[in-house]
C-alpha cells in the first residue's frame, strides 16, 4: 500500500507540496470517487487513479521508445543543449528517467527511455549480445575489403578493438551496420578506420525490437511487454 501523495508524485505530477494541493482541490479521483486526502492509502497497480478525468499510469517502471530527432542530446539534462528528456510528452515523465544507451546529438532514431536501472544494463551489456541496427549514409562508397574489416573487428588509432561487426551495402554509399556494444561515437570511429565519413545515421532496431514505422521524429509511446522481450530476443544475425 502506498499514499495516494507519494504515488502522483513519483508520476512527475509535482512536487510533494504541488501534489497535496492538487489533491485537496477535488481534482483526483481513486476509483471512481473524489478523494481529497493526500494520506490515503492505496494499491498503487491496482486502484485506478484520475487528474481531471484523465487516468494516471502508476506502474513503477515505464520504458518508451522514442523516434529520437537529430539536435537533441541524451542526457537527463544540459546547460546548452535540449534533451531527450525535454521533449517526453506529460504523459511519460517521471522521476528517475534516464535515456538507456546513447545516440549522439546529430543521430536519429531508435531510443529507449526507462526508469529501471537492471533493464538498462541488461540491454546494454556487451556480454548480453544484444544487437543494435543503424541504417548510415556515408560520403564515400561501401567496399568489400571495408566489410571483411567489420567482420573481423575494426581496431581504432588508440588500439581499442571492438567486437565482430556487420556491414550490409543497401546501395553504394548507404549500409546497414549491425553492433552489440555501444562504445562513444563507435560507429562513426568504425567508418572513419576505413577512411569514409558517416553524413547521416539512424539506429533502426535494438535486439528484434524495430523503431515504429508509424512514430514520427521527436515522438514517444510505451512498449508492451512483447516489446521488451522482443529486444532480448536472439540475434540479427
Amino acid at each position: 500500500m502506498e499514499r495516494l501523495d507519494k504515488s502522483l508524485a513519483s508520476q512527475g505530477l509535482g512536487s510533494r507540496k504541488e501534489v497535496h494541493a492538487l489533491i485537496k482541490s477535488g481534482r483526483v479521483t481513486v476509483d471512481g470517487e473524489i478523494c481529497k486526502k493526500p494520506e490515503q492509502k492505496l494499491d498503487a497497480e491496482k486502484a485506478e487513479i484520475c487528474v481531471d478525468g484523465k487516468q494516471i499510469g502508476t506502474d513503477k517502471y515505464i520504458y518508451i521508445m522514442m523516434n529520437k530527432p537529430a539536435g537533441v542530446v541524451c542526457a537527463t539534462k544540459d546547460n546548452t543543449d535540449k534533451t531527450v528528456l525535454d521533449i517526453l510528452p506529460p504523459e511519460f515523465r517521471r522521476r528517475g528517467l534516464f535515456p538507456a544507451g546513447r545516440l549522439d546529438k546529430d543521430t536519429e532514431g531508435l531510443l529507449i527511455i526507462t526508469n529501471d536501472g537492471d533493464f538498462a544494463h541488461k540491454m546494454l551489456s556487451p556480454k548480453k549480445h544484444v544487437d543494435k541496427q543503424y541504417v548510415a549514409e556515408l560520403d564515400g562508397e561501401i567496399t568489400d575489403s571495408m566489410i571483411k574489416s567489420f567482420e573481423n573487428g575494426i581496431v581504432f588509432a588508440d588500439g581499442t578493438k571492438c567486437l565482430p561487426a556487420k556491414l550490409e551495402r543497401i546501395d553504394k554509399c548507404k549500409a546497414k551496420v549491425t553492433i552489440c556494444e555501444g562504445k562513444y561515437h563507435q560507429v562513426k570511429k568504425m567508418f572513419l578506420s576505413c577512411s569514409v565519413k558517416v553524413v547521416h545515421l539512424q539506429r533502426i532496431s535494438i535486439g528484434n525490437l524495430y523503431l515504429d514505422s508509424n512514430l514520427p521524429t521527436g515522438s514517444c509511446k510505451k512498449l508492451t511487454k512483447l516489446d521488451k522481450e522482443l529486444i532480448f530476443m536472439g540475434k540479427i544475425y
